[in-house]
């Protein structure tokens, strides 16, 4: 990151900076950054990803929402110094080379977009709702997506996408993957 301080006619001061090993969508990735530094910062201008949206950096709108290590995080309020060692997950790591991951088919057959601005926060919330529990009921989802708000007041779309996420994925799993223990295949 390039840093740019007020030419006072003294000694520039050191600012400190810290290596951290980190992945971000499978990919690994070394970087130096200062301390104070937040993910969201780290991802958008560091690493170049801007799907990670910042709306409020007080993590009231959720539009910052990543994975690490699976569990979605506000990064506008994480330190990048905090996933040192860690998998961090963008809503770019998604979709593969030539498909829509399902929580992004979800979001276009459903209309859970409209501005898109908060979509990338619920889509990433949604994901480790549905990692976790793959056949969630409306109102687990509604909760799963607390956290988001959609200025455009767009919720009923966006618990109807994910819920049609779940569906497909459920759809797609191995059928050894859905029989319940003791079920014969």
């Amino acid at each position: 990151m390039t840093i740019v301080y007020a030419d006072t006619g003294e000694e520039t001061p050191d600012v400190p900076v810290r290596r951290i090993r980190f992945s971000i969508n499978g990919q690994k990735k070394i970087a130096e950054v200062e301390p104070r530094l937040l993910l969201s910062h780290l991802i958008r201008r560091g690493v170049g990803l801007t799907g990670t949206h910042m709306g409020c950096d007080t993590t009231i709108c959720g539009a910052c929402t990543v994975l690490v290590d699976g569990r979605p995080v506000k990064s506008c309020t994480m330190l990048a110094v905090q996933v040192d060692g860690h998998e961090v997950s963008t809503v770019e790591g998604l979709a593969g080379p030539s498909e829509l991951h399902p929580l992004q088919e979800g979001f276009k057959q459903e209309h859970g977009l409209q501005c898109g601005f908060c979509t990338p926060g619920m889509m990433m919330a949604a994901k480790a709702l549905l990692a976790e529990n793959p056949d969630p009921t409306e109102d687990e989802v509604r909760w799963a997506l607390s956290g988001n708000l959609c200025r455009c007041t767009g919720y009923q779309n966006i618990v109807k996408s994910v819920l049609w996420a779940a569906a497909k994925l459920r759809a797609q799993a191995p059928a050894d993957e859905t029989a319940p223990e003791g079920a014969a295949p």
